[in-house]
């Protein structure tokens, strides 16, 4: 049945790719296979499909713990989160859109910081600066329960949190309420000023906020913002330390 399920390249198939892709983020070609119960020939049919046609790029990633050259993984670009909008982004932005007009901006803002609380708010604020890393991987941690696909990164003299995805990015475009809030909440769990340096519904492959712990300059911000979306998947960008 696996035989006849592969070899009929069902576009069912290559969705399912691009549906694991956005919730775990970037992903081997062997990891997708795993997950989904796909040969390695299987897996390499769609994956070229998915890069022929926009939805799909290559990039290079290193797993936790590991040294050497980084392997070869793919992650979804604009283009494919885009043919994965659901219907209800449209009701989404409809209430927004209504909420605005009756309570104004405050109650947009209002509704997103209960909305980032429900999902963030159970994770022990920070005792002090030696309690940060803490309490940012497990706001990673509880955003990844939730589809953000989130990890703990290296930043010189900071950490950051980098979402893979975001399961309201469309909606978040239309209404920046929503990331503002989810900046402000991971602040006061980290218990330190926190800077969002990319986000997906800017266009980044990555939403990623930038968590300092001792001196950091510009520059080093800088280097650590995430090309856009359709950028050339060639193009070298800094290594990081992923927990």
């Amino acid at each position: 049945m696996q035989h006849v399920y592969e070899h009929s390249a069902r576009p069912d198939t290559r969705s399912a790719v691009r549906e694991l892709l956005l919730e775990r983020g970037a992903l081997t070609a062997a990891e997708i296979g795993q997950e989904l119960g796909l040969t390695a020939a299987g897996v390499r049919r769609h994956l070229d499909h998915l890069v022929e046609s926009g939805q799909v790029e290559a990039t290079r990633t290193r797993p936790a713990g590991t040294r050497g050259r980084p392997a070869k993984a793919f992650r979804v670009t604009a283009r494919g989160r885009s043919s994965a909008q659901h219907g209800y982004d449209h009701l989404a932005v409809e209430a927004l859109s209504a909420l605005r007009r009756i309570g104004g901006a405050t109650a947009v803002a209002d509704f997103a910081r209960q909305r980032v609380r429900s999902i963030v708010g159970h994770v022990r604020p920070a005792d002090g600066p030696e309690d940060v890393e803490r309490a940012a991987t497990d706001v990673a941690a509880a955003l990844t329960e939730s589809g953000y696909a989130a990890s703990i990164e290296d930043a010189g003299a900071g950490l950051q949190i980098c979402q893979h995805h975001c399961p309201v990015w469309n909606v978040a475009s239309r209404f920046p309420e929503l990331c503002e809030a989810e900046q402000e909440v991971v602040s006061e769990i980290v218990g330190t000023h926190v800077q969002r340096l990319a986000t997906i519904a800017g266009g980044h492959c990555a939403c990623t906020t930038n968590i300092p712990t001792g001196m950091v300059t510009a520059g080093d911000l800088a280097a650590t913002i995430p090309a856009a979306a359709d950028a050339d998947a060639s193009v070298p960008t800094p290594e990081r330390t992923v927990r």
